[in-house]
Parts: structure tokens; sequence; C-alpha cells
């Protein structure tokens, strides 16, 4: 039988356990757990029946469950993945009807032959289909149907809400005269489900399908399982089984199958034969068909609760895997470059290609073997034991999210493992990265950073979950490079776009769903907000709108445990100490990182501040800011600043005193600063001239020198000795700063800072400050310099 319910993707993650040959076990049978009973009910109840407070309630009840199961992380995955994918993604279990009785046997088969021998009727397998007569027909019908009732009884009786239906599967006559009533799907009525789960019931299916005229035919459940997880396109697909998994030839259980490495091996086995082969032929054929990260899982029934909603497992899970390649010299690499960007993935250092470059150059001269799948998500090199190193030697290993949720890792670590049974490895005992705050008191370690802020890089990470956004004033050039920058985020999942002048017409350019422009108003993201949709608001108004849209979400907080992050684009927050002022390269980026509100800095003032920062301790005076920009940054509204006719051939200065920005870098450098803006007759893209009066003599290159200390390891700030040019970061996500022209007396020096104003002056900044406040790497889904 099969249902269809509201559950989680497990990563598809588990720890392998070995197989040893001539390990004891048949599984003994065991007490099945009884189910926690409001968890049933709450995942029974589904938005479409329930009230804000209910879905409270239940996101209450989910949440002390998962507690009780895993850990609270893993609780914080679920809630997420719980709240953002509709009902009927979540998940599709194939139950066995064997798991409903006392005894422990295979799936509903035994029941089956047990029903036939009494009736007379000897069962007969081809290739592990049971070839079904019109009087085995009417047999296992009876006897369906009968589990199938079973089933739901069970169910009503732990509170959750079931409907039986009939009518899902369509088939044809797979052979006629080989299985005679055995039927092959041809389309599934998913439409049926799909209404059954938003009427807040779990669907139960038996395992039969029906031609078109109306004939009954007995199908393989697994079989039904997978046309109905293609069909619906699940997050996980779970098969339910009394023994807890699949078994090899010797007893053992299977941990795991990665079916591009073992299918052909497991198909030659004299073991692997009728229910078992025809399953993972059938899984194999499902996988095929889904993306490369899906999996299946067969799992005893009172295994389901840690199967669901934690990353353990204790079944057989079996993936598609990925096939590793094996080589031995660079000259057995096909793609070198693809080598040598593996290897930089992880490096975070400015000199990181010369490091690679001469890695690359002692990996010709030495002898290593090297492991690694087609595109390179997981690479290690391997250096085999000599005269000076008795043991092999793990010299290399990097790997990506996407190995890791794909267990590539485990197959590389299977395939080193042949070669090299006992392997070591040095790991460092320093971190330069992200290292807890030295007190005093505390004893200064060896090994430092001139960078007091470092970036929060990948190892730093602590989210994997997709994050629901908002975006509010969406038809200005900022919200533009926004949406263009969460499109290719593997993360940022954009549900809401806001424009008064573009609603009901759909968003171009966003690939990942279909999306209309809606004009929501504060009331409506007050109500978003409280029924717990939305995990971060990116706020792209003018300046001065602002403030009945954070009233109205603060509003909406009382009372619930949901709080979304908050960026506020405009300048309407960025002197409120109840918004942390978003620019990573100079506020502590812990400070971000625990931040729900988050005031995102101006153009002008960001590249001023990081063109000026580093000299504060040697300050002689005020520094004055000559800013020129293009005139995207006046914005879409039609003005004089943006006028292309007024600005050919011609430089437009404006707000010479008191700009906004110029109150803004005095208040964040806490000195005074004189800015003159102007703007120019090119679209995207400004350069600051900064005179800093020195308080002693100075020459360029100690200056240089403090620029390159400061900023060392940010991905978004580049150090230049030529003064930067503005053509040179149109549609880059950084700030070139140089020049370091020094006077003649040495006590004066001009700095040169140039910025893209819609990137790292707004949008790329913005996805800077949501990448840490929702858990991410920082420069995750951004182009660094």
């Amino acid at each position: 039988m099969l249902s269809a319910t509201a559950t989680s993707l497990r990563a598809g993650s588990r720890r392998a356990i070995s197989r040893v040959a001539g390990a004891s076990s048949v599984a003994a049978p065991r007490q099945i757990r009884r189910p926690n009973v409001a968890l049933c009910r709450a995942l029974s109840a589904t938005s479409a029946l329930a009230s804000p407070p209910a879905r409270d309630r239940t996101r209450e009840i989910v949440a002390q469950t998962v507690s009780s199961i895993g850990s609270k992380r893993e609780g914080q995955q679920y809630l997420k993945l719980f709240t953002s994918v509709s009902s009927q993604k979540f998940a599709v279990i194939k139950v066995g009807g064997a798991i409903l009785t006392e005894h422990m046997i295979h799936g509903a088969g035994p029941q089956l032959n047990r029903l036939l021998e009494e009736a007379g009727v000897e069962p007969h397998f081809e290739e592990g289909i049971r070839v079904t007569d019109a009087k085995t027909l009417g047999v296992a019908r009876k006897l369906f149907l009968e589990e199938n009732l079973r089933l739901i009884d069970r169910l009503d009786e732990l509170g959750v809400a079931t409907r039986s239906l009939s009518g899902v599967f369509m088939a044809d006559y797979l052979d006629k005269e080989k299985w005679q009533y055995v039927g092959k799907i041809t389309k599934v009525n998913k439409e049926a489900i799909e209404k059954s789960i938003e009427a807040g019931y779990i669907p139960v299916l038996p395992s039969m399908a029906e031609t078109e005229d109306g004939r009954l035919l007995n199908v393989n459940a697994d079989v039904l399982t997978s046309n109905l997880a293609r069909a619906l396109e699940p997050l996980k697909v779970v098969y339910l089984s009394e023994k807890g998994g699949l078994f090899d030839g010797e007893g053992e259980k299977i941990s795991h199958i990665n079916l591009d490495e073992e299918f052909d091996y497991l198909m030659s086995q004299p073991w692997c034969r009728y229910g078992t082969r025809l399953k993972i032929k059938e899984i194999k054929e499902l996988l095929d068909t889904l993306p490369r990260s899906s999996s299946v899982a067969i799992i005893h029934p009172s295994e389901m609760q840690k199967e669901l909603f934690t990353d353990s497992g204790a079944g057989t899970l079996i993936r598609r895997g990925d096939k590793i390649q094996k080589v031995s010299s660079i000259n057995e690499f096909e793609d070198l470059e693809k080598l040598k960007a593996s290897l930089i993935r992880d490096r975070e250092g400015l000199d990181a290609e010369a490091t690679v470059e001469r890695y690359i150059d002692f990996l010709k001269e030495n002898s290593f073997t090297a492991y690694y799948d087609d595109t390179m998500q997981c690479l290690a090199i391997v250096m085999p034991p000599n005269k000076d190193r008795p043991m092999a030697t793990l010299a290399t290993l990097t790997i990506t999210k996407s190995g890791w949720l794909t267990n590539v890792a485990e197959n590389v670590f299977s395939a080193i493992k042949k070669d090299y049974p006992s392997l070591v490895w040095t790991a460092r005992g320093y971190s330069t990265k992200a290292r807890p705050f030295q007190g005093v008191g505390q004893r200064r370690g060896y090994v430092t950073t001139t960078n007091p802020n470092p970036p929060f890089g990948k190892k730093n990470a602590s989210n994997d979950v997709p994050s629901r956004v908002g975006l509010i004033g969406a038809r200005g050039y900022t919200g533009q490079a926004l949406i263009d920058l969460l499109n290719t985020h593997p993360y940022m999942d954009l549900r809401h776009v806001s424009s008064r002048e573009l609603a009901g017409q759909e968003l171009p350019g966003y690939s990942k769903r279909k999306i209309i422009y809606e004009h929501l108003g504060p009331e409506d993201i007050g109500q978003l907000e409280k029924n717990g949709e939305i995990d971060c608001w990116v706020l792209a108004l003018p300046n001065g709108v602002c403030k009945p849209y954070i009233e109205a979400l603060d509003e909406a907080r009382k009372g619930s445990n949901h709080r979304s992050v908050i960026v506020d684009l405009s300048a309407d927050h960025r002197f409120d100490s109840n918004f942390v002022y978003g620019l990573p390269e100079l506020t502590k980026r812990s400070e971000i990182y625990k931040a729900t509100r988050i005031a995102n800095p101006g153009c002008y003032a960001t590249a001023a501040q990081l063109g000026i920062a580093p000299m504060l301790d040697h300050l002689g005076g005020q520094p004055t800011i000559f800013g020129v920009s293009g005139f995207s940054g006046a914005g879409s509204r039609p003005s004089p600043k943006n006028d292309v006719v007024a600005l050919k051939d011609n430089l437009m200065p404006y707000s010479l005193t008191d700009h906004v920005h110029e109150r803004e870098i005095s208040s964040q450098l806490n000195t005074q600063v004189a800015f003159m803006p102007h703007v120019a007759s090119w679209f995207r893209g400004i350069h600051h001239t900064i005179n800093i009066p020195l308080n002693k003599t100075m020459t360029s290159r100690d200056i240089r020198q403090i620029y390159q200390d400061r900023y060392a390891g940010e991905k978004l700030v580049k150090v230049v000795g030529e003064a930067p040019l503005v053509k040179n970061v149109m549609n880059k996500h950084g700030v070139e700063i140089g020049a370091f022209a020094v006077h003649s007396s040495g006590k004066r020096v001009v700095v040169c800072a140039s910025i893209d104003n819609l990137l790292k002056g707004a949008a790329t900044q913005c996805l800077q400050n949501m990448n840490l406040a929702l858990g991410y790497a920082e420069f995750e889904g951004i182009p660094t310099m």
C-alpha cells in the first residue's frame, strides 16, 4: 500500500556500515513503537484547513517531537522544509502489508501465498513477477482491500485523517500471455491525491490498477511507488519493510547501495532474486528519472520518525551515487583547469592561485593517487608510503556541499580504502578564520591574521536549508540586480515580489519558479510574517517609506516565535541603533550573523568608508571626498540627475554639503568628512577621489601595505597599485582601492576607490548581509573579485 504524506527530505547522507562477511544476523522480531499521536494529528492538518494559531500550534508540536528525536539543528532544518514546500511534495511512503501483523514476514507476498494455498492455487513467478490468473487476482483483490482497511483503521485510531482512494492508477497488460492479469502503469491521476492532501487527508492507495475499460490488474507495490514518485516528484521516497532493509547473501543488512557502481554486481548475485531483484530494478529506474541528490530509504516502521525528521538512518539507503575516477599522474587528468579550480575553491588567501600552481608542480615530480568524481565535487589526493613516509598520507581532500549531500565523499573514501586500508593525514592545530575573540588573560598564538574582522567562509556556514525571501520594491535598478543574484543562489527562494506599478505582470529573469508581481501593503506583509511564510524581507523602497512596513512586521511578531530577517536598503535605519549596520568588511561580522534587522549601507558610503577606514589611526585632519556616480544612482524615476540629455558632455554637482551619505560616513567612521557628490553621463559605477591628511610622514608603499593588511582575505575588496577606473568595476561585485599618491611632504595621501553602485553598493551587499544573517557562507552566490 502507498501513503503520500506531509514529511521532509533527509539529505541522503548516511554513514557507511561495513559489510563483514560471515557476521551474524537475522533480524529478530521487535515491538513496533507507537507513533507520536500529536505529531500524527499535526501532520494530517494542512494550511488549507488550519487557522494561523492552529498552524503555530502544529509547528510547536512538530518542533517538540523533532527535538525529542534528533538534534536542535535537525529540528530547525526540518521546520524550514516543513513550511517551505507544498504538501504534495513531501514524501511518498510505501507500506508493506505484513508490517501490519505481529509476524516478521516479507511484504504481502507470504500472506497472499498462504491464501492461495488454502484456495488450492500454486504461486508461480516469472522474472520476479507473480503470474496472476483470474483466481489469483480475486484472492489478491480481497486481501489488498482488507489490508487497506486495516491500515486506515489503525491510522484513524491514532488521530490521522485518511482517505482511501481508488482509480488513481491506470494500466495496460504488462504481457497478457506471460503474466496474465499483471499491469504496467500508463497514467497516474495525481489530481485526486493532491486534492485529498489539500483537504487535510492522507491518501491511502491499494496496490491495484485499472484498465481503461475498468478491469482490475495486479501491479507490484514497488512499481506503483515508483510511478507515483515520478508523478508527484516528492522530496522523499520511503519503503516501510518488516525486515528494515535489504540483506546480502550472508544475512548482513546492506547499509547503502550506490547504483552507478554496484547495480551490475548486485544483479549477478544469486541471493538477488524475486522481490529483492525487482525492488532494486524498480528503484534504479525511478532514481534515473529524479535528480542525482534523490534517494530511496528502505526502513523498519519503528524507524520512520528518525528517517523522516533527522539526518541519521537505520535501514538501507539507495542512491545513484557517482563513479569514481582514479589517476596517478597529472597527465591523466582530462581537464587540468578543472583540477586547479577544485584545488582553489577551499583556499581564501590572496596567493591561492600561485599556491595551487606550486602544488601542481610538486605533483608532477612525486608519486600520488588522485580519486574524484566526474564533476570533481570531491577530490582526494593520496601520497603513497616511501622511505620518508611509512604510511600512505591523505594530502588533499576538497568537497563541495553538493558532494556531501550526494555522498560522493563516501564513494571516494570507499575507493581509497580498497587501495590503502591504512591512511593518515595532518590537521592544522589552528585556524585564522572566525576564531573566538581573544580577551585579556588569553594566551595569544603564533598564527595571526592582519585582518581584525576576517570573512565568514564556507566552513562557518551553519545552514543548508533554502530560505524564503520577500522583496518589497522590485521596480528599481537595485531590485532587479538583487533578483538576478537570487536566481543563481543555491539557497535563496524568492516567494513574493512587490511593485505597485508592475502588479499583475510576470517577473522576468527569474527561472526557479513563476512569480507574478504583487502590490503588497504593510497589512499584507504583516499577515505573511504572522503565518511564518517568509524567512527574509528585503525592503528596496525610497527613503522615508519603510516605517509602516517595519511597524507591521513588528506587530506580526508579537506572540509568535517566527523572526524573519529584515534588510532595509533605504537610508531610514542607518542611524538607528536597533538595526545593525551591514558593512561586513568594517562591522563585526558576528553582529550581522546574529542580527534580524540590518540597515544596508549607501553606495557612496560603502566605497568611501572602505577607502578611509585603514587610515583612521593616521588622520591628521578632515578627509575630503570628491565622488562621481553614474546616473543609475539617481534611481529609475525621471529627474534632472538621470536625464541623459542634460548629462551629455556634462558633470552635474548636487547636495554639496550635508548629503545623507556625508552624515552616514561621518557617523560610521566616527570622524567628520567632507563629501561632494556629482553625477556623470555613464549609467553605473562610482569613483571617489579621497584626500586624507596624515598625522605623520608616510610613504606610498607604507600606506598600500596598511590597506593590503587590513583587507587580507576579503573577496570583495581589491587593493591595486594604480588608481582604479570605473569601467573596470562595472558589473563587478566588489570595490577596487588604489592610487596611494603621497604628497612630497609625506603628510597627505590621495586614495581612489571605485564601486558598482548597483552591486556592492546595493544588491551584492544586501545578499552578503542575507548570507551572514541566515547562516550561509558569506560569499555564497556572489562572484568574487
